[in-house]
């Protein structure tokens, strides 16, 4: 078992040869928006997974994520030679491409904020108007003039003698 830190600088180094590699010098047209955004290296340091997005060509455009993969599982064996010519460990970590969902996931929580904010909105002004059903107080307020009470309750009398100690018997 290696050193999680080193174990963190090698993902680091081989998510940079990688992108650097797939930007200038693997020429599929495919991966023209593929972006490397992560990178961990399993503890023993044989298996790397790479984490990536893929831009569409335009902001109207959707992405080709069946292209890009297919262009990253071809170009495996190459980036694999590269990553280990560019990192210089005994045994070059085999090389795992997944899709990443966290843009994806925050577009559609933002999407969900956006009509939480418009329900909010909805219901401020519905409440603007308002009137309450039933009474304006329909609380009872102690000391008040006019607090509702029943005539007959009891424990409307012990309230205004209440001294605090009502529930202690035997002092």
């Amino acid at each position: 078992m290696a050193d999680p830190a080193r174990a963190k600088r090698l993902a680091k180094r081989i998510s940079t040869i990688v992108a650097s590699a797939i930007e200038y010098e693997i020429k599929d047209p495919r991966l023209a928006g593929v972006t490397i955004t992560d990178a961990k290296v399993s503890g023993d340091l044989h298996d790397a997974t790479l984490y990536y997005t893929v831009m569409g060509r335009s902001l109207q455009e959707e992405p080709d994520y069946a292209g890009a993969a297919a262009a990253l599982d071809k170009a495996t064996g190459v980036l694999r030679s590269k990553v280990g010519a560019g990192t210089g460990v005994r045994f070059t970590p085999t090389l795992t491409f997944v899709r990443d969902t966290v843009p994806d996931t925050a577009h559609r929580m933002e999407e969900l904020l956006a009509r939480a904010r418009a329900a909010d909105a909805d219901v401020a002004r519905i409440r603007a108007g308002a009137t309450p059903a039933g009474d304006a107080q329909p609380y009872r307020v102690v000391g008040e003039e006019g607090a509702r009470s029943d005539p007959g309750d009891d424990r409307a009398k012990e309230d205004d003698q209440d001294a605090g100690d009502r529930d202690r018997l035997d002092d």
